[in-house]
């Protein structure tokens, strides 16, 4: 049995600047993500340019960030949205949700196709692999926030959160951060280590991400101004993910049925 630790949630204060662990999470989700984004380009045959990473960068964070941010405030939090619209800005104080944040980078990468001539999934191809050290960051930047925790248990590895109840619980942002974050990359970099048809590794993550995080839902409480979505069982989380993953099933039997390797199925 564990004690959530009295974690500051601030990383450094200098003066009136002030950086929050959960700020220092997403820079190292956005630069992991730039460093294997370069590792990936400077494969043989690759036709990505370093420049056209570092770009991808930017439009990634914008669709992360807006995306994840308003999706935040319309899926979980519309009430307290609605009275208090200004809390949309409040991104240190956590709040981030994924979907959103999915939607908002779909979109994103919509736009940089557009500049570059790149077919959409041509670029989802290529970023896939390169999510999961945001989503693992993001997850650990849960736990130091206090937020998200688990549901009671009696598991020997339990977690009592003294800011919620004296209750043991999963510790589940650990539980999404290792299949989120770590198994999930290693899933997706060695899978598109080879030729793949196109879709294919964007198909894979859509089934990954939307078997993980349905399944660890079951370990996580419910958001308590939601509660159960239906059958008294069903979370909003589980309820999202569960286009991500018929999305994924089709998307790659028709990768694999119809596409070619060098040329997309949809333009």
């Amino acid at each position: 049995m564990f004690v959530y630790p009295d974690i500051d949630h601030v990383a450094i204060s200098l003066g009136p600047l002030t950086i929050h662990w959960y700020g220092v999470m997403y820079l190292i989700g956005f630069m992991g993500g730039w460093w294997l984004g370069r590792i990936r380009a400077a494969r043989e045959g690759s036709a990505w340019t370093k420049v056209q990473v570092d770009d991808l960068l930017f439009y990634i964070m914008l669709g992360v960030i807006l995306g994840g941010r308003i999706g935040s405030m319309l899926f979980y939090s519309f009430p307290v949205f609605i009275e208090r619209p200004w809390i949309i800005f409040k991104i240190w104080e956590g709040g981030m949700s994924f979907h959103g944040g999915f939607l908002g980078v779909l979109l994103a990468m919509w736009l940089f196709g557009r500049k570059y001539k790149k077919h959409f999934f041509e670029i989802t191809d290529f970023i896939a692999p390169l999510v999961p050290i945001g989503l693992g960051a993001g997850r650990i930047g849960n736990f130091i926030n206090g937020e998200l925790w688990g549901r009671p248990t009696d598991v020997s590895w339990a977690m009592i959160f003294p800011h919620v109840d004296a209750l043991p619980r999963h510790p589940s942002q650990f539980y999404q951060a290792a299949t989120e974050g770590l198994v999930l990359f290693l899933i997706l970099w060695f899978y598109s280590a080879k030729p793949r048809p196109c879709m294919a590794v964007s198909s894979l993550f859509l089934i990954s991400y939307g078997t993980f995080r349905f399944t660890t839902e079951f370990f996580r409480e419910p958001d308590r101004d939601i509660g159960f979505i239906a059958f008294d069982w069903l979370t909003m989380g589980q309820l999202l993910s569960l286009p991500m993953l018929i999305a994924g099933l089709v998307m790659i039997i028709l990768a694999y049925k119809y596409n070619r390797y060098e040329e997309p199925l949809i333009k």
